[in-house]
């Protein structure tokens, strides 16, 4: 058995464990990045960007089939090339996994290793069977997967989750998309328009993560019109005799009954890998899920020795959080027992579908447990996006915007949106939640003539008309 000794061992080759990399390197140079699989990032390989190639072509062919009531008509058939699509999301993607792994290669050859690091005590890890590292702090990074539920496994290769999409070398007849969250809605919606049949199944009535129930049935409202959805279905599913993916269901709303598809796409959200590298044999505190509880904003661990990042700490799985995570809980290992807050920025989250969702600050569930007596405490200003004056010329006018206000003090407190240019819009405001702006300091703000983010302007102005500002 081979044996080393180093400072800081970083569990996890990721988003969170190269800046944990980075940041514990400026402390101390006896640092061991630990890879079970393969260096590189989830956003880059199976993740944000190639779904987003797979969007973009989405989006060019549903452009071409809508421009007649711009006057523009477009003679023949418009035609997809499953093959050349697929071609070019692997192609810019292996491009993408080629930055981020020129970066690894830059690391020192001695300080990473590929293998299965899994804790043997608080002080030793040991990879695979081969190596044991004696460690004086640790950091956590090892991601997290896709959920699956065991009934589903009797699928076999028909069962995929995203990972499975981007190695396709062509697009399937029918899809079945089980979860319309971020991963489930991006996806079904682009496979939907590239002519794959989808179906997208749910539970609950919800759907993009969206909690405010306004906002939520604009979404449902909205996507309905596209979308086969079945929000809030109890279904059962099997394997037929020749292979295809049988599901039955029954929805809230009535409807039932039985289709086939080619695949089943697992989407109902991710696990945080932290149940096989070895937290048994640690005292370490964790939550309901297994997980490392972490202050998060120092990412410790009630082993003050240990931090944890990325979506392993199942805080907030996101890559701009990952690499936050990931930079504090490095510097925090590798400065140690110097233990400093980091930057926490403000939440922000957008789903990539047409049209885009974006939540900034705190959600509208958040807010309900935030103040209790919410009807005298916080304000609601809202916007449709129906007429709006920059959406209508654009025949992207679908949508809308609500901003949540604290009542006593007229502090922006977050929003949520289903709309054209949420992407955008989610930024400024989340720029003015950081710095804990007043809705009449926002309002302060120039508004260019004529935007889309106009319509943030009259949500605004809906708020402040219900302040009681003294």
């Amino acid at each position: 058995m081979k044996t080393l000794n180093k400072d800081v061992v970083i569990l996890g080759g990721g988003s969170a464990g190269m800046n944990a990399f980075r940041a514990a390197r400026k402390h101390t140079d006896s640092v061991l990045l630990i890879e079970d699989h393969h260096f590189g990032t989830t956003c880059a390989r199976v993740g944000c960007m190639p779904s987003k190639l797979l969007i973009a072509a989405a989006e060019a062919r549903h452009a071409a089939m809508h421009t007649d009531p711009f006057g523009v008509h477009i003679s023949g058939e418009i035609t997809v090339n499953g093959e050349e699509v697929m071609r070019r999301v692997k192609s810019e993607r292996d491009r993408f996994v080629g930055f981020v792994m020129e970066d690894v290669e830059g690391f020192p050859a001695e300080c990473r290793m590929l293998g299965r690091a899994k804790f043997i005590d608080e002080h030793t890890v040991q990879v695979d069977d081969d190596t044991q590292i004696t460690f004086k702090r640790a950091v956590i990074a090892t991601g997290s997967r896709s959920i699956i539920i065991p009934a589903w496994q009797a699928l076999g290769d028909k069962l995929i989750v995203n990972d499975d999409v981007f190695s396709w070398d062509t697009l399937p007849e029918s899809v079945a998309v089980f979860g319309p969250g971020v991963i489930g809605l991006e996806l079904g919606q682009a496979l939907h328009r590239l002519g794959v049949r989808v179906s997208v199944f749910g539970i609950g009535g919800l759907i993009g993560g969206i909690t405010d129930p306004v906002i939520t049935e604009k979404a449902k409202a909205i996507f309905s019109q596209e979308l086969d959805l079945y929000l809030d279905a109890k279904t059962q599913v099997q394997l037929t005799e020749n292979q295809q993916v049988q599901v039955t269901f029954e929805d809230s709303d009535g409807r039932s009954g039985t289709a086939t598809y080619d695949y089943l796409l697992a989407a109902i959200g991710r696990r945080p890998n932290v149940d096989q590298i070895g937290l048994e044999n640690l005292s370490i505190e964790l939550d309901q899920r297994g997980v490392p509880v972490a202050n998060p904003k120092t990412m410790q661990t009630s082993l003050p020795h240990i931090f944890i990042a990325g979506d392993a700490s199942a805080q907030i799985p996101l890559l701009h959080e990952a690499s936050d995570q990931g930079a504090i809980a490095g510097r925090n290992a590798g400065a140690y027992p110097d233990v400093q807050t980091g930057l926490r920025r403000s939440p922000i989250g957008v789903i990539f579908s047409n049209p885009q969702i974006m939540s900034v600050g705190l959600r509208w569930t958040q807010v309900q447990a935030a103040y209790s007596d919410l009807a005298s405490s916080v304000v609601v200003g809202e916007v449709s996006f129906n007429n709006q004056g920059r959406s209508r010329v654009m025949l992207i006018n679908k949508g809308h915007l609500r901003v949540y206000a604290e009542q006593k003090t007229g502090r922006f407190l977050g929003a949520e949106m289903v709309g054209p240019a949420a992407e955008h819009i989610a930024h400024l405001l989340a720029w003015a939640h950081q710095n804990q702006m007043t809705i009449p300091q926002m309002l302060d703000m120039p508004f260019y003539h004529p935007v889309i983010e106009e319509g943030v302007r009259t949500a605004l102005r809906d708020v402040f008309a219900k302040l009681q500002l003294k």
